[in-house]
């Protein structure tokens, strides 16, 4: 299982190109759809997770799926094998990149493949919304108009969400009779 996280995720790093968003299908299809890992509920969690803990959003989620499906080990395979190729391919541009850095051809390849990268992040947006409670959307986009028109620090929102999801969680708890 280890070395198929490794490869899985290897695989992934290789074929993408565009950032850790456009990684997130690729996530999505493997770990879901492909090798039913992680259930789609818990796949958007872990994804919220990652998205909201500091560092790239692919890496954290390779971190959290590997955690996940094999514990510790799990995790350091998934993320050796997302890191990986992106490592390799970088030092090798960066070792012949001076040379080539002007050449048209290798700029109008980058402008070409910015279409497809902003479809690559788009789609797990599409695809992952028919999941999401609607109220916590509209809990996100209240935030986001908080944050953007009337410059309250995020730091502050952070704080109270967690406050208020520790608190319901402890209210749910007991209301179940488990606390």
């Amino acid at each position: 299982m280890i070395w198929q996280l490794f490869i899985s995720f290897f695989r992934i790093g290789l074929f993408t190109f565009g950032g850790g968003y456009a990684m997130i299908p690729l996530i999505e299809r493997e770990v879901i759809d492909r090798r039913g890992w992680v259930a789609r509920e818990e796949f958007l969690e872990l994804l919220t997770i990652a998205q909201s803990a500091p560092g790239p959003i692919s890496l954290n989620t390779s971190v959290f799926v590997g955690y996940k499906v094999r514990g510790l080990l799990g995790a350091v395979a998934a993320i050796l094998g997302v890191v990986i190729p992106s490592f390799v391919v970088i030092l090798i541009v960066a070792i012949f990149f001076a040379n080539i850095r002007h050449n048209e051809v290798v700029d109008a390849a980058f402008k070409a493949m910015r279409p497809a990268v902003v479809a690559l992040i788009v789609a797990p947006v599409i695809g992952l919304a028919g999941t999401l409670n609607l109220w916590l959307v509209a809990v996100a986009a209240l935030v986001a108009v908080a944050v953007w028109w009337l410059g309250w620090s995020p730091i502050y929102l952070l704080l109270a969400g967690a406050a208020a999801g520790i608190a319901w969680s402890v209210w749910s708890a007991r209301k179940e009779g488990r606390g």
